[in-house]
């Protein structure tokens, strides 16, 4: 029957940690075949809109110009996305090429505000004036003058990013695209370049945490457990790195929680030193071997089940405390949890 690590003392553990090891591996789970849409997710029907008026405005895109393409961008703002997608540009990559090809000053954070805000209400026409015009004319001249020129001549040691199917001929490959379809060859190079879906995975990663987060907030709510679940960003003293759960309080920290997910085992190590730093951080200044608080990692994702050391260091740091979402159940019976029960 396997025995899981928060199952035995630090003795034991020591005695035989690979085989604790291959128990927290046995029921990691990974969802990275599954994502959640967050706010601001644009439904493929909505994006087809957006591109249909483009090609409509356009012509099937004999005239892409400014004239044409902005006021389609007011009146369809999911235009701008599709043309952004058709640069194959991130929202900063192309407030600095529109800075630099035409003098104004665009910003990070306004083509961000833009590109969420359209995100977010992509069927609702926009009203520009002022500043807010001249740049996102800005936007669209740059759109327009770079997906019209192609692709220039690099040297063979480099690639251009607008060396792609549908841009690297200017409007020839553009019309090419929108009336004969796309090279399946073609689009699933372009997707081996680009990852899938990298841009939406990377705006929900948030949201893929607080998944592991919302299960521990109703492990301990179930158990009556007074807990404090810290913010993004915030800083707690006597902490340089701020836990994710502080039970009962940062200003009586008994028992710290972890709760991290990756898919990535790169990432996973990160993840694991830092689990480490909380372990050390709690033995600092002790003279015997016991902690001022303990450790526990929640963890989740196959990123954490690559590299078999790093987990040794988990499981070593965390003094055997190691659950998965298939273990939270038990994590008030074997940790110091279950002394703050009230239910």
């Amino acid at each position: 029957m396997t025995k899981f690590p928060f199952e035995a003392d630090i003795k034991e553990i020591l005695q035989d940690i690979d085989q604790y090891i291959d128990a927290v591996f046995s029921c990691l789970e990974s969802e990275f075949l599954v994502m959640p849409k967050g706010l601001g997710f644009v439904e493929y029907r909505v994006f087809e809109r957006g591109y249909e008026a483009l090609k409509a405005a356009t012509s099937g895109f004999d005239e892409l110009n400014l004239d044409r393409v902005y006021p389609i961008t007011l009146a369809e703002p999911i235009s701008i996305v599709v043309l952004r997608a058709m640069l194959g540009f991130t929202p900063p990559e192309w407030a600095y090429l529109a800075a630099q090809r035409t003098g104004v000053t665009v910003s990070q954070g306004f083509v961000r505000s833009l590109d969420r805000k359209v995100r977010l209400a992509p069927e609702t026409p926009l009203r520009a004036n002022g500043v807010t015009e001249e740049r996102l004319k800005a936007l669209v001249k740059t759109a327009c003058e770079l997906l019209t020129q192609g692709a220039p001549e690099v040297e063979n040691i480099q690639f251009h990013r607008l060396d792609k199917a549908d841009t690297k001929q200017g409007l020839a490959s553009l019309r090419n695209m929108a009336h004969l379809g796309l090279p399946y060859a073609m689009l699933l190079y372009e997707r081996f370049l680009g990852r899938p879906f990298a841009g939406h995975r990377d705006s929900v990663s948030e949201l893929v945490g607080d998944s592991l987060e919302s299960a521990i907030e109703e492990v301990l709510s179930r158990a009556g457990i007074s807990y404090r679940k810290t913010k993004r960003a915030e800083r707690i003293g006597g902490f340089d790195q701020t836990p994710d759960f502080i039970i009962p309080s940062e200003f009586n920290p008994e028992i710290i929680i972890e709760a991290k997910i990756t898919e990535d085992d790169g990432t996973a190590r990160d993840k694991v030193t830092r689990i480490q730093h909380l372990g050390q951080l709690s033995l600092a200044g002790r003279a015997n071997d016991q902690p001022k608080f303990e450790v526990v990692a929640c963890i989740g994702g196959r990123g954490f089940g690559v590299r078999r050391e790093d987990m040794k260091k988990m499981i070593l740091a965390a003094r055997g405390k190691v659950f998965t979402l298939k273990t939270l159940d038990q994590m008030v019976e074997f940790t110091r949890l279950k002394e703050f029960r009230t239910k």
